[in-house]
């Protein structure tokens, strides 16, 4: 254990709201011991920057960790030469020119098919109505398991999320995690002859054409799943939701001052839906006065990070127009999200635009309040809307 301050936080309290108590670390103990969830956090953004990259200290490769434990040995979970092996073979499928060529024209056509269906509707919660189906059914296409229902890669990459999360070590929460990973197992089984014989730029079909063996294959896309189900899921609703909320940066957007992409990125900054990222000391290491020892857990807190004050100026505020370059939503270092691009393309390009301009009126529908939740991963619950029907 790390001789760092002892910070303690109410847990329930903390994954309602994380941000005063992480504010009020920055400002008395950056670099703090937390109890109830047994590690040392990482909570100042120049510290996360400069000390994520140190792979030899602060190692991604945790063999008992939740992710290992429940998911299997991904290459979020390897540094060096074998998580770059790993993340050059996945790169064919989720490349800038992949994401601009193939997936983007995938991901326009389902949004305006969920669109198609809801506008006549007058209300929904868009959460469930259109963030989570266009999410999975966009990810059913990139990871190349078209055989699933967009319900289970949401439901399973919860699971997921939620088991990796599973600090205070709930045995329900493991078990839905395991039935999940069982799940998906299952349908990459069903795919690979169907891939094999039919190749395409999906991340199994590539992954296949590497010769990456099977166990590691099966733990990268179950990966892809925990990651890339919710962070666009999450985006694309609370980007919304914040829009709706500040009308006065909706008016930027639509006034041709602001671009779609700084709304995601701010938002991504703003309430960045992956808010820690864990790893395990690998040899003693002494940072800003505070010991560390092998085998200690520590966590990134990248939703602290990006609300730095030392970084950005009034941090608790949206604000589209403000520079984000330091923002650390998806990583700073050799792990930063793979994904990215695809995210980006999926919310900027795709689903923000076309909600805006298919769901005429849209707004809050007061009779309901939004929800939002979580400190390790953070998302709205609900999103209940209503727009003017056709």
């Amino acid at each position: 254990m790390s001789n760092a301050p002892p910070f303690d936080i109410d847990v329930p309290a903390f994954w309602a709201d994380p941000y005063p108590a992480l504010a009020k670390m920055r400002k008395e103990a950056p670099i703090a011991f937390v109890p109830q969830l047994g590690s040392t956090v990482f909570t100042r953004r120049d510290d996360i920057f400069t000390q994520e990259k140190r792979i030899d200290v602060f190692s991604s490769h945790q063999p008992n960790g939740l992710m290992n434990v429940l998911m299997g040995h991904n290459m979020m979970r390897k540094d060096g030469e074998a998580h770059m092996t790993e993340r050059q073979a996945m790169f064919p499928a989720v490349s800038p020119r992949t994401v601009r060529d193939t997936w983007i024209r995938q991901f326009q056509a389902h949004a305006d098919r969920i669109l198609d269906e809801l506008v006549p509707q007058g209300s929904a919660d868009l959460c469930k109505a259109f963030a989570l189906p266009l999410s999975a059914e966009c990810l059913k296409d990139v990871t190349g398991l078209t055989n699933m229902r967009y319900q289970d890669m949401d439901a399973w990459s919860q699971a997921m999320i939620d088991g990796i999360a599973n600090y205070t070590g709930n045995k329900e929460v493991e078990a839905r995690c395991h039935a999940a990973t069982a799940g998906i197992d299952a349908a990459i089984d069903d795919m690979i002859p169907v891939v094999k014989k039919h190749p395409n730029t999906s991340i199994l079909s590539v992954l296949l054409a590497s010769g990456q063996n099977m166990e590691s294959i099966r733990a990268n896309i179950k990966l892809a799943i925990s990651g890339g189900q919710n962070e666009p899921r999450d985006a694309i609703s609370g980007a919304t939701w914040a829009l709706l909320t500040h009308p006065d940066q909706l008016v930027l957007v639509r006034g041709g001052k602001a671009k779609w992409i700084d709304v995601f990125e701010e938002y991504a900054r703003w309430i960045a839906p992956i808010q820690m990222s864990p790893r395990r000391v690998a040899k003693p290491w002494t940072y800003h006065g505070v010991d560390f020892e092998p085998e200690d857990r520590v966590f990134f807190m990248f939703g602290s990070a990006n609300r730095d004050e030392a970084c950005f100026n009034d941090p608790d505020r949206f604000d589209i127009t403000r520079d984000t370059q330091k923002s650390i939503a998806f990583g700073a270092g050799p792990h930063y999200c793979a994904g990215a691009f695809a995210s980006r393309a999926m919310v900027a390009d795709v689903a923000l635009p076309s909600l805006f301009a298919r769901l005429q009126g849209l707004r809050l529908d007061e009779r309901e309040p939004v929800r939002i939740g979580g400190w390790a991963f953070r998302g709205l619950l609900n999103l209940p809307v209503k727009w003017d029907a056709a």
